[in-house]
């Protein structure tokens, strides 16, 4: 893996290992030199389970390389929740990580995700009833949405009391009537203040010049949430979340300090989604064994089907192309099968129009289509691995065999497989 900083991007729509991924990297035995993790999309809503050490955490906010002791810089792209942020740093606290808000720096420019937005988009996913878009109920379009017109709460202003103050009483008049209809509620603002001034005092919240000083320390892993196919502009509309997944926002930070990235993109070798929206190559009632993830009020049933390259090979062109790629979850017996293709209508098609970015048109024709496509099915070979590199067209660096750092084995299976 060259390149002196990596991003780690998931393939699909989440949950393919991108946390175990970032974990190894960070490792003192891989031998990366790994001065900092950064979040670079999504918020609280984020569950990368890592199990290292004796220890199992599922990281939500902190990066996935805080096991291995490494700090983590929320970016300004982040979506901050200091309740929960709070919340999870008692957890790796009662895990033997000592003092873990000192390991966190947090760019002063992030949004904050308040109780209010949390309960509006709440409220919002129980009104849609069976027309839900799917979502993990943390807030997270609520407050994406919310900033786009108007002057919302960042984490500067945890700093700032009467800023902050003013700016929760308009978010929570903004929503009154949303969250009225509801049984959603939230903490009285003035509350909220003193929790949020409390928290600022605990923790690191710092200026644009931060991942700089990283950088010079040693490499930086930018480490991505959900998956690329659930991207605000690049995923199924309306079945998608309010963030950039695809890693431009990490290519930017990078452009920024005049340093390359590696872009690692990140798959299992069958298919998994969680919640609604189409999924072409889905096998109901299967049964492969997920002990982390499960079926949530507002995400919906976690489901699993054959791989699906046309989905890969769609990824990867809307990431702007990856560098490598690591397969995860070797150890699952998997389905045996991989879509090559799909029948739409009567007409075979093997790779999706990716289009415009910012197109939602075209998005939700894609949309239509992927729920009306029948998948054209392969059987892949005993060892997928050589298969997806060859299919792809991108080497395959790392795999994952189980859900430790030992289970993790460099690999040199080349785009020409």
């Amino acid at each position: 893996m060259s390149g002196p900083h990596i991003i780690v991007v998931d393939l699909g729509f989440g949950d393919a290992g991108k946390g175990a991924t970032v974990d190894w990297l960070c490792a003192p035995e891989s031998g990366f030199d790994v001065a900092a993790v950064v979040r670079f999309n999504g918020g609280a809503q984020a569950a990368h389970n890592v199990i290292a050490d004796g220890r199992h955490h599922t990281f939500a906010q902190f990066g996935s390389g805080t096991f291995a002791g490494v700090p983590t810089l929320l970016s300004r792209h982040m979506l901050v929740e200091p309740i929960a942020l709070a919340a999870e740093a008692r957890s790796l606290a009662a895990l033997g990580i000592r003092d873990p808000l000192s390991l966190l720096r947090i760019d002063g420019r992030a949004l904050l995700t308040t109780p209010v937005h949390i309960a509006a988009n709440r409220a919002r996913e129980d009104a849609r009833g069976s027309a839900r878009h799917g979502s993990c109920g943390r807030g997270i379009g609520e407050t994406a949405g919310y900033a786009l017109a108007h002057a919302a709460p960042t984490a500067s202003d945890c700093l700032r009391p009467t800023v902050l103050r003013r700016k929760l009483r308009a978010l929570a008049a903004f929503y009154a009537p949303l969250i009225a209809a509801s049984d959603h509620r939230y903490e009285p603002i003035d509350d909220l203040v003193e929790m949020y001034r409390e928290f600022a005092a605990a923790v690191s919240v710092v200026g644009d010049d931060q991942l700089a000083q990283f950088a010079r320390q040693g490499r930086v892993v930018f480490e991505g949430a959900q998956g690329v196919l659930l991207d605000e502009w690049r995923g199924f509309h309306p079945h998608t979340t309010w963030s950039t997944v695809e890693p431009r926002n990490a290519r930017a930070m990078l452009a920024e300090i005049g340093a390359p990235g590696y872009v690692l993109g990140v798959t299992r070798t069958y298919q998994t989604r969680h919640g609604a929206g189409p999924f072409p190559t889905e096998v109901p009632g299967l049964d492969l064994p997920e002990p982390h993830n499960a079926a949530g009020r507002y995400q919906g049933a976690f489901r699993l089907g054959h791989l699906d390259a046309v989905l890969l090979r769609y990824a990867i062109e809307v990431c702007g192309g990856v560098d490598g790629l690591v397969v995860n979850h070797l150890d699952v017996p998997g389905t045996r099968y991989a879509a090559t293709g799909y029948t739409v209508d009567g007409v075979t098609v093997d790779a999706l129009p990716a289009g415009r970015r910012r197109d939602l048109n075209h998005q939700r024709k894609l949309t239509g289509l992927l729920s009306r496509a029948e998948p054209v099915l392969a059987e892949l070979p005993a060892d997928p691995v050589p298969w997806l590199a060859g299919t792809l067209g991108v080497p395959v660096v790392l795999t994952g065999h189980g859900p430790g750092r030992r289970h993790r084995t460099r690999t040199a299976y080349s785009a020409a497989a």
